[in-house]
């Protein structure tokens, strides 16, 4: 095989993207032969679009029985994730899936069992772990030079939405259609990189406001507190209504902290261990020494692309995946537990009980309030 044949289940604003990346050329090794889309709309624009031989399905069920590709990219809402990414792996085909990997743990864990007896290659969507920045933080912390974390802190308020976002679609914001809002919509990449380049905590307690600043059912505030297994800490700051807003991931380690903010990647490595300074200062008010520097990259941020040309490269060659399919499961732990410990009031212990949390989401599910979108599209990073 010189190609993959790419199906592309769900044609909305991410599903577009990957389809004008691929046709242009940026991703030479997968070529689309199949598009499934329930909109007839976008069915009639992707065959403007499209070279006459695709075939064009309503149901990504029937895109993968008719047989006319190797590997599907789901890009549908995120209920249907798991299913599809099962269906798939059982007819054969590899699967690239969209983020999040699904709407609860228990779910994705079952999607995730499927993968791992199936040889066929599952990947997820974690654009954001080609980005220089975020690379090269994930090597400086998980390296071990700067020693143990102490300390996480990130805030991530650059997400602003306004009222029309929300009523651009009749399953945007709603439990029943979405199943979360700010974390499962727009920060599974930021609970991706912050279990990825920090760890999983152990501990969680959040707080969850639903529709404090617009007319939403689901959470468009959140301030989480984390605990992890070695006694540090960390807050997890997110909402879309911040303007102007913040991204400052800053984590402080034995050996000093990282910061990154506005692209840019600063160090401040201590002289020496802040746990043996504080044991031998002889001064009660002496500071250890230190340098700050901004950290050099690569500069390589392929994004997208970079995770499709990765997929191919897997199933054709066998070198590495951007991110496996099955480690898409950890950052919907950490949003999962957040819900959770809002939901329940409480601090919720990772794991946790993955059944209590069906039993509460289903709750809402069944609480969920119907509504008719406009069909405005909106093309924004990190949603569909």
């Amino acid at each position: 095989m010189e190609k993959v044949r790419l199906g592309i289940i769900g044609i909305g604003n991410m599903g577009t993207n990957h389809l004008k990346s691929i046709q242009e050329g940026k991703v030479p090794e997968i070529e689309v032969t199949a598009v499934a889309d329930r909109e007839d709309g976008r069915i009639a624009w992707a065959k403007e679009y499209m070279p006459a031989e695709t075939f064009f399905f309503k149901e990504g069920s029937d895109l993968i029985d008719a047989g006319v590709c190797d590997a599907v990219l789901i890009a549908v809402p995120h209920y249907q994730h798991p299913q599809l990414t099962v269906y798939a792996m059982e007819h054969g085909h590899h699967v690239l899936c969209e983020k999040p990997a699904g709407v609860y743990t228990a779910q994705v864990r079952e999607m995730n069992e499927a993968a791992q007896k199936s040889d066929r290659v599952f990947a997820m969507m974690f654009n954001q772990r080609t980005n220089c920045i975020y690379r090269k933080l994930h090597e400086l912390v998980t390296g071990g030079e700067l020693g143990a974390i102490k300390r996480v802190n990130w805030i991530v308020t650059d997400w602003y939405r306004t009222q029309s976002y929300y009523d651009s679609g009749s399953w945007r914001a709603t439990w029943d259609g979405e199943g979360g809002g700010v974390l499962l919509n727009q920060c599974p990449h930021n609970m991706d990189l912050l279990q990825w380049i920090c760890g999983m905590p152990d501990k969680v307690r959040a707080f969850c406001h639903n529709g404090k600043w617009h007319d939403i059912e689901v959470e468009d505030d959140v301030t989480a507190y984390l605990e992890y297994p070695n006694g540090a800490t960390g807050v997890f700051v997110t909402t879309t209504a911040d303007a102007p807003g913040t991204n400052r991931f800053e984590i402080t380690l034995e050996m000093g902290k990282v910061v990154c903010e506005n692209d840019r990647l600063m160090l401040y490595k201590l002289a020496e261990n802040e746990r043996t300074f504080c044991k031998t200062a002889k001064g009660g008010f002496d500071t250890p020494e230190c340098t700050v520097t901004e950290v050099e990259t690569d500069g390589v941020n392929e994004q997208h692309v970079g995770v499709l040309k990765a997929f191919a490269g897997k199933i054709l060659r066998g070198t590495p995946l951007v991110a496996e399919g099955v480690e898409g499961i950890n950052g919907l732990t950490l949003s999962n537990a957040m819900h959770l410990s809002s939901w329940l009031n409480q601090e919720v212990e990772i794991p946790f009980d993955e059944n209590l949390f069906l039993e509460e989401l289903n709750k809402r599910r069944a609480a969920s309030r119907k509504k008719e979108g406009t069909g405005v599209v909106f093309d924004t990073e990190g949603s569909y």
